[in-house]
């Protein structure tokens, strides 16, 4: 039977005592659900409407799908609710530590922790100020073959102290305070963002922002620490073979240029970019006007080099560089002409394990 119809005929309905029910009460069970009773609301004919108005004879008061109770015209609605007695929260001593407990397994682990952990911070610049970065983290620490498990929640913790002027030196230091809080023989941390420098260009003296990838990787044992600052930088390479034997034009192509250095005085990241694009057939810009566009095209022409002469010509500058005790460089070269990708790598120095 269709719930308008229903409705309709409520009031011919028996209730447990046999009785009928008066139009009134079926009014009244309309009013609860919409204030004024039928002429306030909408037919009681209306499918959609009747959905809401079930009530059944034995109890007309009661109200179904939801339905909100009315209250008098001119009064506002109160919901009254049963107000629950607070619980009282467990101390951290009532709640046992499962990490905490012992393996029998007796199974090190070289590195366990969070990954993947996205978190601002704000890096010092080469001059003094600050900029604000979005940083992903991986935390790791050693565990001992007679623990169950290490405290997670304690690497997010130690995070939240260093989200501001991170340096070289502060990354060590939340790699120390990671491994000592958490009672391990040896800790990591990694840190990947995006830093912008404002270049301006050759020519027109427009300025823009360009971004560079840079990694920070530290390490932490009861030997001592290490530490790796990397910069990705992009850059412009012409090809000396197209150049020599074209009759006009050369072929060129950015490459992405990656230095990974191990120092034993602060390097800033400002530094090792100037370094990096320094090596390169031409330096790349973000705004570039057409006289622009015409010093940077001559200057890559006048300076081809391979892929092999990239990384060489980088070899040689950081080996002059006092403050560098061990690198690996490579260049990636995205070729316009080919569809391969040309690549070169070198590795100096002494390393520190």
């Amino acid at each position: 039977m269709a719930l308008g119809r229903h409705l309709e005929h409520t009031g011919h309905q028996r209730n447990h005592a046999g009785s009928a029910t008066p139009a009134t009460a079926r009014h009244s069970v309309v009013r609860r659900i919409w204030p004024g009773g039928p002429r306030g609301g909408p037919p009681t004919n209306d499918k959609r409407a009747a959905r809401h108005t079930v009530a059944s004879a034995s109890n007309p008061g009661s109200i179904e799908c939801g339905a909100r109770p009315s209250t008098p015209r001119g009064s506002r609605s109160m919901t009254m609710t049963t107000p629950q007695q607070p619980t009282a929260s467990p101390q951290a001593a009532d709640i046992p530590d499962v990490q905490g407990r012992e393996d029998s397994r007796r199974v090190a682990i070289d590195r366990v922790g969070v990954k993947g952990i996205r978190y601002p911070i704000t890096v010092e610049t080469m001059d003094g100020g600050h900029q604000a970065v979005d940083a992903t983290f991986n935390m790791y620490v050693s565990l001992a073959a007679d623990r169950k498990g290490t405290h997670m929640s304690r690497f997010l913790e130690l995070l939240n102290q260093f989200k501001s002027g991170m340096t070289p030196d502060r990354a060590v230091e939340l790699c120390q305070l990671l491994r000592t809080t958490l009672d391990a023989d040896r800790s990591h941390v990694e840190m990947t963002f995006t830093y912008f420098i404002e270049k301006a260009a050759p020519a027109s003296g427009k300025k823009g922002l360009v971004d560079y990838t840079i990694r920070m990787v530290c390490d932490s044992s009861t030997e001592g620490d290490t530490f790796i600052l990397s910069v990705a930088a992009p850059a412009t390479s012409l090809c000396p073979c197209s150049k020599e034997i074209s009759a006009y034009g050369a072929h060129n192509q950015r490459c992405l240029i990656t230095a990974d250095v191990q120092m034993n005085k602060m390097v800033w990241i400002e530094e090792l970019v100037s370094l990096i694009e320094s090596c390169a057939s031409c330096e790349v810009y973000s705004v570039l006007k057409r006289p622009d566009e015409k010093v940077v095209t001559e200057l890559a022409y006048d300076n081809p080099k391979f892929v092999e002469d990239i990384v060489r010509d980088l070899a040689r500058t950081l080996d002059s560089d006092g403050r560098i005790d061990w690198y690996r460089i490579h260049s990636e070269n995205f070729e316009s002409i080919h569809s391969h990708n040309a690549y070169a790598e070198i590795e100096r120095g002494s390393k520190k394990p």
